[in-house]
C-alpha cells in the first residue's frame, strides 16, 4: 500500500511506498528502535554493502549515502500522507520496520495502526526527534561522520520529497497538496538543526553528501559545488 498518494491519483514513487503487511518471503526486517537501541549490525552491514556498490574511497562516503536514502525514505512515508490526506502513519520505531539488504530504496514494513495530524509539530517528533536523532548517533557510533554532514542530508532528503510531492500534485491535479507540503517543509525546516541546510527557491543543500569522490560519482541535483572539487572550477563562487 503507499500512503503517499493513495486513491486514483497514482504514486510519487517508490520512496512514498510503505508496506503494511508482513513480507510474504520473510526477509532480514528489524524494528529500527533495536537498532537506535545499540544493535548496530545490520547498520554496518548497510554501510559496508552501500560502500562496496558505489566504489566509495572513504567509509564515511558510504555512511552517508546509506543514511541520505534511509533519511529519505523516512521523510517521505511521513510528509506524502501528511500533504494529500492530511494524516501520516505514526511511525513509532518499535513499530516501523527496516531492511538495509535491498539495493535502494530501503524496504520499510509498518506494524503499527495509529496515525498522527499532519502538522509540523507532529512530523517533527515522528520523524526528526524519533528517528533522525537517533540514527545519527547510531551512524557516528559506526565511524566517523560530521554531524553537519548528517542533517545537511536530512534537509537534502527533506527538500527531494518536497520536489517529488509538487511534481505529482501538479500531474494530478491536486494543488492543495503541494501547498500544504511546501508550508510542512517550510516549518520543518525552521528548526536549529535543519535551518540553513538548504538555501533558495531551488532548496539547494549547502554542504555535500561526498558523493563526488567515488568513481564516475559526479555531482547530486541540488550540490552545494557547481564543479566537482579538484577541478579546478570550485573556485567560483556556488550558483544560488
Amino acid at each position: 500500500m503507499d500512503l503517499g498518494a493513495s486513491g486514483d491519483g497514482g504514486s510519487p514513487g517508490g520512496f512514498f511506498a510503505l508496506r503494511t503487511t508482513a513480507p510474504a518471503t520473510g526477509g532480514a526486517h528489524r524494528p529500527l528502535s533495536r537498532l537506535y537501541a545499540g544493535e548496530d549490525g545490520p547498520l554496518t552491514a548497510r554501510v559496508d554493502h552501500v560502500t562496496a556498490r558505489i566504489g566509495a574511497p572513504e567509509r564515511r562516503v558510504g555512511a552517508s549515502v546509506a543514511h541520505l536514502g534511509l533519511a529519505a525514505r523516512l521523510w517521505s512515508t511521513a510528509l506524502g500522507p501528511a500533504a494529500v490526506h492530511g494524516r501520516f502513519p505514526a511511525l513509532d520505531p518499535t513499530e516501523l520496520y527496516w531492511d538495509g539488504t535491498p539495493a535502494a530504496p530501503d524496504d520499510l514494513w509498518w506494524a503499527g495502526s495509529e496515525t498522527r495530524p499532519g502538522t509540523v509539530e507532529e512530523l517533527r517528533a515522528a520523524v526528526q526527534e524519533a528517528h533522525l536523532v537517533p540514527l545519527h548517533a547510531a551512524l557516528r557510533r559506526d565511524g566517523n561522520i560530521s554531524p553537519r554532514l548528517l542533517w545537511g542530508n536530512a534537509g537534502s532528503a527533506l527538500a527531494g520529497a518536497l520536489r517529488e510531492l509538487i511534481r505529482w500534485a501538479r500531474a494530478h491535479g491536486r494543488p492543495e497538496a503541494a501547498e500544504r507540503a511546501a508550508a510542512l517543509v517550510s516549518g520543518l525546516l525552521d528548526h536549529p538543526d535543519l535551518a540553513g541546510t538548504v538555501r533558495g527557491p531551488r532548496l539547494r543543500r549547502t554542504s555535500c553528501c561526498l558523493y563526488y569522490r567515488c568513481p564516475g560519482g559526479g555531482l547530486c541535483g541540488d550540490c552545494v559545488f557547481d564543479h566537482a572539487p579538484r577541478t579546478g572550477l570550485e573556485a567560483r563562487p556556488p550558483a544560488p
